[in-house]
């Protein structure tokens, strides 16, 4: 017989500032649609406020000619009483390749200056050595550091892989910890098992973080918190579901009345998703929000792919009008993963076990041709993998090549001083670095943007000087 937990209310961390509408219509939302509610979702009572981070910040610059630290201070202004929260991807922070250890803590210096309270930070390959630099410096600026688990199924990921990854992370000095679904992998009773197996390794908090993709996200939120689960992951109900979290407010009727009671209004959280509907119905019209996204997709759970990585595959394969090939692909997934040390199908590992697999099928014969990432990702260039990587696999992805076995950003030089030297002439504030660090081309024209924004000309003018006016 389970050991029993002592109920205690469950507190709720809000995503539809961030995770929500990234999974459901690519991270569009606008700070000038965030802004008018704000202030009334700061009354709520949130455990924290998920805001930033993740894809936001590209997506702003390159999308919505959005400044993302000037959103930072917008929300921060309007939020004065819940914490803020961020996703950081370790060494990559929210890039795509390794960044030096002077950039990754300047990153984070600037988001807790700008107002972020909570840092959840998470490598794709699960190796504590990419966390390291982003725990010291949250810790160093007195910000709380949720360490997240990239949580996966595999032979290897068993209760004790986690358990022990748990108290690594403890050790390195985690404030909390997130289980980290990203894929809807985790089924309730396993939820229980693996919360109370993590309650009883650490002392400190366990947050559970699902998509509902498969659809038993919610089922595995109430058996995690009758683990002990002490945060759930939700959004408000407009932004939910499909491949965002569970509502908030059906979590919140599900816990009322018992020990794990919110104390969260539903009168006000109804007020709140009257506001975010006519968003929703807008992003429908405009083609952002894809109905194929809001169902459930049992073929996650049947060959853990996560939903984002299976419509990737079938817009490779129509491309090479080998749509036919899809299951060929599917059971390649596998197979790929185990050659490649059973990495979580998380970015940017999904994407590149994803297109190799497709390569192996389309090509006839299995790593015929090869990826540049997945020669990275077997070189070591991400990471240690879960699994050591095979002699043979590792042979025929880089030959003679000597693997990496140091921690990746050890190979880097401090990069800071050079980046702020080729960007100067754009720079207006110290943070405007970062942004250019971590997406060089697409800073550089949100900052020719911005810049043209401030200096517009007015073509009515009839005089020729061809003046500059502000607006």
């Amino acid at each position: 017989m389970a050991e029993k937990v002592k109920a205690k209310p469950v507190k709720i961390t809000d995503t539809t500032f961030r995770d929500a509408h990234q999974s459901l219509i690519a991270t569009r939302m606008t700070t000038e649609q965030m802004l008018p509610i704000a202030e009334k979702m700061d009354k709520v009572g949130f455990h924290s406020m998920e805001v930033w981070g993740g894809a936001t910040f590209d997506a702003s610059l390159r999308f919505l000619k959005e400044d993302p630290w000037e959103r930072l201070r917008k929300l921060r202004n309007a939020i004065k009483n819940t914490k803020l929260q961020m996703l950081l991807r370790g060494q990559n922070i929210l890039g795509y390749r390794h960044y030096a250890d002077d950039v990754v803590e300047y990153f984070v210096q600037k988001s807790i200056a700008n107002g972020i309270d909570i840092i959840r930070i998470f490598d794709a390959l699960n190796d504590p050595r990419n966390l390291e630099t982003a725990i010291k410096a949250t810790k160093k600026e007195k910000g709380h550091a949720q360490v997240a688990i990239s949580y996966t199924l595999s032979k290897v990921h068993t209760l004790e892989y986690y358990v022990k990854l748990a108290k690594q992370f403890e050790n390195m000095g985690a404030d909390s910890i997130c289980i980290k679904d990203m894929a809807g992998l985790l089924v309730p009773y396993n939820s229980y098992e693996l919360v109370s197996a993590l309650k009883k390794a650490v002392n400190i908090p366990i947050q559970l973080h699902g998509h509902y993709t498969s659809g038993v996200v919610a089922m595995t939120y109430l058996k995690g918190v009758e683990a002990g689960a002490d945060i759930i992951d939700t959004a408000m109900s407009p932004f939910s579901m499909g491949t965002a979290q569970p509502a908030t407010e059906v979590m919140v009727e599900t816990f009322k009345g018992t020990p794990y009671d919110t104390g969260l209004d539903q009168g006000l959280l109804s007020e709140i998703a009257d506001y975010f509907r006519p968003l929703r119905e807008k992003a429908m019209e405009e083609g952002l929000l894809n109905p194929k996204v809001l169902g459930v997709d049992i073929k996650t759970l049947l060959y853990q792919v996560p939903g984002g990585m299976l419509s990737n595959l079938v817009s490779q394969l129509k491309n090479q009008n080998a749509e036919d090939r899809f299951y060929d692909v599917l059971k390649e997934i596998p197979r790929v993963r185990a050659d490649f040390g059973y990495p979580p199908l998380v970015t940017p590992s999904s994407q590149i076990v994803g297109t190799q697999a497709v390569l192996n099928v389309l090509m006839g014969e299995r790593y015929k041709m090869v990826t540049k990432e997945s020669k990275a990702l077997v070189r070591g260039e991400y990471g240690r993998t879960p699994v050591p990587i095979s002699e043979e696999i590792r042979k025929i992805i880089i030959g003679d090549e000597e693997p990496i076995t140091c921690r990746p950003a050890d190979l880097l030089e401090p990069e800071l001083e050079k980046i702020e030297s080729q960007m100067k002439q754009y720079k207006e504030q110290d943070e405007d670095v970062l942004s250019y660090a971590l997406f060089p081309q697409v800073a550089e024209e949100f900052f020719k943007y911005r810049q043209a924004q401030k200096t517009k000309v007015d073509p009515n003018l009839a005089d020729t000087e061809n003046k500059v006016y502000p607006v």
